[in-house]
Parts: C-alpha cells; structure tokens; sequence
C-alpha cells in the first residue's frame, strides 16, 4: 500500500494510507535502516510504500524521491540536512502583528530558504485585528513581491480566502514561535487537534508547543504542515553567488553590473545598487541581503 509520512517518532513513522481514513504506525524495513544519505532516512512529507503487518502496525518498504524540502542544519552539524517537511507544493511563513514583535529580517531569512528550494511562498499576518497605523509598514517591502494575507485567528478575518489556497496541496507552515500556527490549524480544521501555546508576558517570546514537524491531512488530496517554533533558520545549501537569484526583485539588476563577479556591495557600476539608489529595489530588501552575505562570508571563513 502507498501512503504519506505524517509524524515521526524516532524509529517510528505514521503512515496516512492513501484512499482510507487509517494510519499505520511504521518502522522501516533493515534494508533502509541501512542506508546513508547525509539527510534524514524517513522524513514527515515523505511518500513510501508499507506493509500492513496487523495491529495497525506496519512495515515501510521503500521511499519515494523528494521532489522538494525544507531543511536546515541538524543541530552541532555543518553538513548533516535535517528535513522539516518533504515534498511541500508551497510554504506559508506566518508572523504576527505583534506579540510577538514582527521581525522583517527573519521573514527574509524564511523566503530565502524558500526560494533557493525552488518553494513557492506565501505570507500570513496573523491578529490584524491588533493593526495600528504605525505597525502597517512592518512588511511594506515584501507586499509587492510575494501573495499576502492578513488575517486573524481570533476574529476569522481572511480565513476563508486563505484555506482556498490549501486545496490539493502539502502546504508548510513555518514562522516564529508564538505567532498563531496551532491555533490557525485548529480554526481552519476544528477536528485537529493542537496544542497551543500562550505568550510569554516576561520574554515576548513564544514557548515551543509543537516539538515536532507533523502533517494533518486536511482530505485526500490536501495536507498541511505545522513545523516546531524556529526563532532562526541556518542558510542550508545558499552560497553567496546563489544568494542575489533568492531575492526575486534583484534579478532584473543581475546582469548589467559592470565586474561579471559583482558581489553588489561595494563595486562600481553595480546595477542592483543604482536600482537601490534610485528608489526602485527596496532599502530595506538590500540592507537584509547584505546582512545574510555577511553571515554566509562568515560561515565559510570558519569553516
């Protein structure tokens, strides 16, 4: 039977099977145990083959190729790939009006991950009913580069509109601690059911409620995924020659720069900087990425 990898349990994997309502709780075959990939064996996304071998108990068989994932270094690890989700269609990076504070930068962090994968995303606002004049300039860059949508878990505001967009895909959701994603699962699909955290009053920080990356499957043909609160992403896979192509608005200025290694920071006749200087690409777009170079020139300096 085929089926889809829904939670991981150390060994031991739920495995949705496809056209029934039940799961089986799998453990891989020797064969597989065997293997080294330098990434996760079996990963929540993944699509594999399994045996029932009763009780509700199965046996997974092979794996599927990943046509897709999002990852990051596993931890005290410099080339170990921990996969959060496998074969996500698109990601949803959700943040908060506040509580806690919206941080553009992690934002861009998440969408730079997204599109080194090749991983359509899309931005969520939750608690827009906390909107205040002074807060609708947060992601004033990025409303005009990527879909947005403002919503509120509380008042259902933008809810609708937004679970359209889940029909028939494995959609990830990622973001901050604290910002909503269990409970804009629960909203969405009422017989979920999630743990939710509250905020931290002493911190502003969000407990981490999910541990781990799970997939609820919302029907046949739709899942969602909530992934554990990520205060930071390792750039995994990004170098800083790819780095310019994951800020979609920069390519244009790509190739007119007068030097063909153009790093865009500081070498005359650099197309991306007269596009910032004239006010066409954001400020606030190329302060960011010249913040994430930085990080990647300093990574690969200690390596």
């Amino acid at each position: 039977m085929s089926g889809t990898v829904t939670k991981a349990y150390g060994k031991f994997f739920d495995v949705a099977l496809d056209g029934e309502e039940r799961s089986l709780l799998s453990t891989p075959k020797g064969t597989l145990k065997r293997r080294h990939r330098g990434t996760d064996l079996i990963a929540v996304g993944d699509r594999v083959s399994v045996i029932d071998v009763g009780d509700d108990e199965g046996r997974i068989e092979t794996v599927e190729p990943r046509h897709s994932v999002l990852a990051r270094l596993a931890r005290h690890s410099r080339d170990t790939e921990q996969i959060l989700v496998a074969n996500p269609d698109q990601a949803m990076f959700l943040f908060a009006v506040k509580n806690p504070e919206p941080h553009p930068r992690m934002l861009d962090r998440f969408l730079v991950l997204a599109e080194s994968r090749g991983l359509p995303a899309q931005v969520v606002v939750n608690k827009h009913d906390l909107m205040t004049p002074d807060m609708e300039d947060v992601f004033a860059a990025h409303r005009s580069i990527y879909p947005f949508h403002d919503i509120s878990v509380r008042s259902g505001e933008g809810l609708e509109e937004l679970r359209a967009e889940l029909d028939g895909k494995v959609t990830v959701v990622a973001g901050p601690s604290g910002v909503g994603k269990s409970s804009l699962i629960n909203r969405l699909f009422p017989h979920q059911s999630q743990a939710v955290a509250a905020i931290s009053d002493a911190t502003g920080k969000g407990r981490h409620t999910t541990t781990a990356a799970e997939l609820f499957r919302i029907d046949a043909h739709s899942f969602i995924a909530d992934t554990p609160g990520i205060r930071s992403l390792v750039l995994q896979g990004v170098d800083t020659d790819q780095l310019p192509e994951c800020f979609p608005e920069f390519k244009p200025y790509l190739v007119g720069c007068r030097f063909s290694d153009c790093t865009h920071e500081h070498e005359p006749g650099c197309s991306l900087r007269a596009a910032v200087e004239n006010g066409i690409v954001s400020t606030t777009r190329y302060e960011s990425f010249l913040a994430l170079r930085h990080g990647l020139v300093d990574d690969a300096e200690r390596l």
